[in-house]
């Protein structure tokens, strides 16, 4: 921290990253010199055949510029090693020797080129002495290879258009000249990050909805990332040294204080049924996501279970909408809610950006309809969660903040219309009329669950609620508080997902920065041991 700037750019990579690399370039180089100056000592008096003066002059020479290389290298892990993650002063030297490294690799690169010309011409040596120089080549052009591809790696395509002002900022510029620039530095940061993530995500598709993730994905990145000169490194660093610091709090802190009020005999009563329903509840939730749950918790019988369902030839008594050609989800449906095929109304498997697999069942020991949404389980579910804006809500409520997350919000819509447009809901409710309607989910899904649960509580006023480990940031306060009376969320332990949002993760890119900032340690481990 910050990034070095090379060739007038910037690069992902700080000046005190390159102690492990180095190291291991060095190990490397000096084993390969040994290896070439044995092969050279061992076999000098076998090349006096054809070609033998030009594969003796290549390994003399090739020796001196790997001794050049290692003393480089050398230099520029001792320099890595010096000052700390935030004072890059002691290391102020190492762009000049990353200069001079650099330009090392040409004569290292028409060396290589002219060993392979050599030994392509068929030189008449001694065999032992061919391999040798075989071998030398070829570490040579993997070398190469993997610097190049190093440099790939590192490369940021925002570095060239990251200015290069002093710790002062671009004060000198008026504020319309200084506006234009940040405004061109977020437009392109957000381009990159687009360029990326539809890389990342390119089997996703490239219809409306999956367009609209991936600018909202991308701008959720760069906002982010925009503001600091982080490079991975420091990040990993950070999140390390913040991990040990909660640690030593945790350590040293005695125990908290726990002011507890028992439960009275009808709410005592009230919480154990709860519990229960979520017990029983969470069967639906976890059924649908499919037969690779369903092995995940089975191990050793899930597999045998659900595979004479795979292979089963029925035709189905329920709707089924999506890709289920063996019939493996609903087999692992079957198992996990011990329901049968005649209690499904609805299942679906289509999954896009923005619209859920979901089931619709039919619980006779609840007497209740219930609906499953599932969480995440595809790269178009991830598209979805990172669509983490937030979205105005048209609701038949008295709220006045009615606002959610962007992208579940999209997905509870998209279940909603399915429900409702296509009679779903209706056609469950005929067949079961004094039934009332439960909606649950886990993760992604328990989010679309609780909203849609808000969508229909106009229309289906007994409707109830279980999301289990809903993402954080879901709902404004106003919308809480409408949900509170109908709407059950349960969160296991520490689990990440209910704690995540971007707001805590704003929080954690301070402190972040500031347990960095407060470090007087080099940032690789090697490093500390020498200070």
């Amino acid at each position: 921290m910050p990034g070095m700037v090379l060739f007038g750019r910037r690069w992902a990579i700080a000046s005190d990253d390159l102690v492990f690399p180095g190291i291991f370039e060095l190990f490397l180089r000096v084993l390969w010199w040994i290896g070439i100056l044995s092969l050279y000592l061992l076999h000098r008096g076998k090349l006096d055949c054809a070609g033998g003066v030009l594969l003796s002059s290549y390994l003399i020479v090739l020796m001196v510029l790997l001794a050049v290389i290692i003393c480089t290298v050398s230099a520029i892990v001792c320099v890595s090693m010096k000052g700390t993650i935030c004072n890059p002063g002691p290391r102020k030297s190492m762009s000049k020797l990353l200069y001079v490294r650099l330009a090392l690799f040409l004569p290292e690169l028409v060396w290589a080129s002219l060993g392979a010309a050599w030994i392509a011409d068929g030189v008449q040596c001694d065999q032992a002495v061919v391999k040798g120089i075989i071998a030398t080549v070829v570490v040579s052009w993997v070398i190469i290879a993997s610097t190049v591809v190093t440099i790939i790696i590192v490369f940021d395509p925002l570095g060239g258009k990251t200015p290069l002002y002093p710790s002062a900022g671009p004060g000198h510029l008026d504020s319309h000249e200084s506006s234009q620039l940040l405004s061109g530095l977020k437009t392109a940061a957000t381009g990159v990050w687009e360029t990326r993530v539809k890389v990342l995500c390119c089997c996703v598709g490239n219809d409306d909805h999956t367009r609209a993730a991936f600018s909202s994905t991308a701008e959720l990145f760069s906002a982010y990332f925009s503001d600091t000169d982080l490079v991975p490194s420091d990040i990993a660093a950070g999140l390390a040294l913040l991990h040990q610091q909660q640690d030593n709090i945790r350590n040293n802190q005695g125990p908290d204080q726990v002011i507890s009020h028992p439960p009275g005999p009808s709410q005592e009563a009230d919480l154990d049924a709860e519990l229960e329903n979520c017990h029983h509840y969470m069967q639906f939730a976890a059924a649908a996501y499919g037969w690779p749950l369903y092995v995940y918790r089975n191990p050793f019988t899930g597999l045998c279970r659900v595979g004479g369902d795979c292979c089963r030839n029925r035709a189905p008594e329920y709707d089924l909408v999506g890709g289920d050609q063996f019939n493996c989800h609903f087999g692992s449906i079957l198992h996990t809610t011990g329901l049968q095929y005649r209690d499904f109304i609805h299942v679906s498997f289509h999954d896009k950006v923005y619209e859920l697999p979901f089931l619709v069942a039919l619980d006779h020991r609840k007497e209740s309809v219930v609906v499953a949404v599932r969480g995440t389980m595809s790269l178009q579910d991830i598209l979805t969660d990172l669509s983490a804006e937030s979205e105005t809500l048209v609701l038949e409520c008295e709220v006045q903040d009615c606002s959610a997350h962007k992208g579940i919000s999209q997905a509870a819509r998209y279940v909603y219309g399915r429900l409702v447009n296509h009679g779903i809901l209706s056609q469950a409710f005929s067949i079961a009329p004094e039934y009332r309607l439960v909606i649950v989910g886990h993760s992604l899904g328990a989010g679309a669950a609780a909203l849609l649960a808000i969508m229909l509580r106009n229309s289906y006023p007994q409707v109830r609620c279980y999301a289990f480990s809903p993402p954080r940031g879901l709902l404004s306060k106003s919308l809480y508080e409408y949900s509170k009376s109908f709407i059950v969320s349960l969160v296991l332990g520490k689990d990440v997902i209910p704690r995540l949002s971007v707001t805590n993760l704003e929080d954690l890119k301070k402190r972040i920065l500031r347990v960095i900032a407060h470090c007087n340690k080099p940032k690789d481990p090697a490093a500390r041991l020498l200070v």
